[in-house]
């Protein structure tokens, strides 16, 4: 099992926003994270990835508690790709990537053979050998993305995190960054956990979705989420219909 929660509670504040979460991710599947702004879904994947605490419960990633595992065990299990937009003018693409290799490396960082062909790898399957030797000062928010994914796959980690990918992307850029995504989650055997605002995306993509309904978490794979009415309930109140036949969103006729 990628991601296992237990009992886990999540506050920002004196306000709950989620309560007694448990729940499960399994390896080789594409989960998408959806909820309103506010909600939790930022501070869920940082406490997923031991950056945030919870008050109780437990979190278990690949068969190990993440409180009983040292930061060199967290980073060889977990890797995480924020929504920040990094624009580094004096590094390349595959120096950027090579960061994800740090903790394999020795105490002066000095990268093996087996590393090079690791970060060559990880930027092969996110389609950008070709931007190697380039900075990321110069290029789009997409291939931008792209690198950050890639030093993720090179830290080689089970679980794979990410808080909002396909934001500040076009349509055609979300669905083919999601689909890369579900790609290397099904190929590599990965688990890729991952928050969006894209509902078509989560529901036409992904194995599963996990909504926020605070202070509960829903978590069912897309078909049935579609059918479960949780949506409906999300966007109620909002001037916004929900179509799970079609996975489409309408503006409410007044």
């Amino acid at each position: 099992m990628g991601i296992l929660l237990e009992h886990i509670p999540l506050a920002y504040g004196s306000r709950v926003l989620l309560h007694d979460v448990s729940t499960s991710i399994p390896d080789g599947s594409l989960t998408a994270l959806i909820g309103r702004n506010g909600t939790g879904k930022s501070t869920l994947l940082r406490t997923i990835a031991g950056l945030s605490e919870a008050a109780s419960g437990k979190i278990v990633l690949c068969s190990r508690p993440l409180d009983q595992m040292t930061p060199l065990q967290r980073a060889s299990t977990v890797s995480f790709v924020t929504t920040d937009k990094v624009r580094i003018a004096n590094l390349a693409c595959e120096d950027v990537v090579a960061l994800g290799r740090a903790p394999y490396t020795n105490w002066i960082g000095r990268m093996q053979e087996t590393d090079s062909e690791i970060v060559a790898r990880a930027l092969e399957l996110v389609g950008m050998s070709s931007f190697a030797h380039k900075t990321m000062d110069r290029m789009s928010d997409g291939e931008c993305q792209r690198i950050l994914i890639a030093r993720a796959l090179a830290q080689d980690t089970p679980v794979i995190l990410l808080d909002e990918p396909t934001a500040f992307l076009d349509l055609p850029n979300r669905y083919e960054l999601a689909s890369l995504l579900r790609r290397l989650a099904h190929d590599e055997g990965k688990c890729i956990f991952f928050s969006t605002h894209d509902l078509d995306v989560a529901l036409g993509l992904c194995d599963s979705v996990a909504l926020i309904d605070t202070p509960e978490l829903h978590c069912l794979p897309a078909p049935q989420m579609a059918l479960s009415g949780h949506i409906e309930r999300l966007f109620a109140g909002a001037g916004i219909s929900f179509d799970p036949e079609t996975l489409t969103i309408r503006l409410a006729k007044k």
